[in-house]
């Protein structure tokens, strides 16, 4: 199955601020759930919500999700399928945590994820991150910040 199989199967619409393509699934006054599908080497920019997120794995390639924490730290956590290398098909980022991810190459050339957030997600919540702010903060990981900041 290719991306665009998975994108016309799902009625998926390219995400309209982050990368990717997505469609709301669920919306409800407390929560919201979308799919998410990141192909080729498109990316989930660095961005912060106030709210915690919960990634849960699919199909396809795995994410390399990063991670950075207001206290100064970060990490890189895989997100996929293949539980002895590590990978996690569940991620929790808790509300005011910079993230972003990438595809990690592989056989599909694709990666769909469900995200669910509490309280729901609204666009007017959303903080793009910047590249040269973000690098500055936790320059250990500006390699990775380069990566998931496209456009800056």
């Amino acid at each position: 199955m290719t991306a665009a199989d998975v994108i016309r199967l799902l009625n998926l619409a390219p995400h309209p601020v982050e990368g990717g393509h997505f469609r709301e699934t669920y919306r409800s006054p407390h929560s919201t759930a979308i799919y998410y599908l990141l192909e080729g080497r498109g990316v989930s920019e660095m961005h912060r919500l106030p709210g915690d997120e919960v990634y849960h794995f699919y199909a396809g390639d795995p994410l390399e999700t990063l991670l950075l924490f207001p206290d100064g730290t970060g990490r890189v956590v895989m997100v996929g399928g293949d539980l002895a290398a590590g990978q996690l098909p569940q991620l929790v980022i808790p509300g005011g945590v910079w993230q972003g991810s990438v595809r990690v190459p592989g056989a599909f050339g694709w990666s769909l994820i469900g995200a669910t957030m509490a309280p729901g997600f609204e666009y007017a919540d959303y903080t793009r991150g910047e590249r040269e702010i973000l690098s500055q903060t936790w320059p250990t990981f500006a390699g990775a910040i380069t990566d998931r900041t496209p456009n800056g």
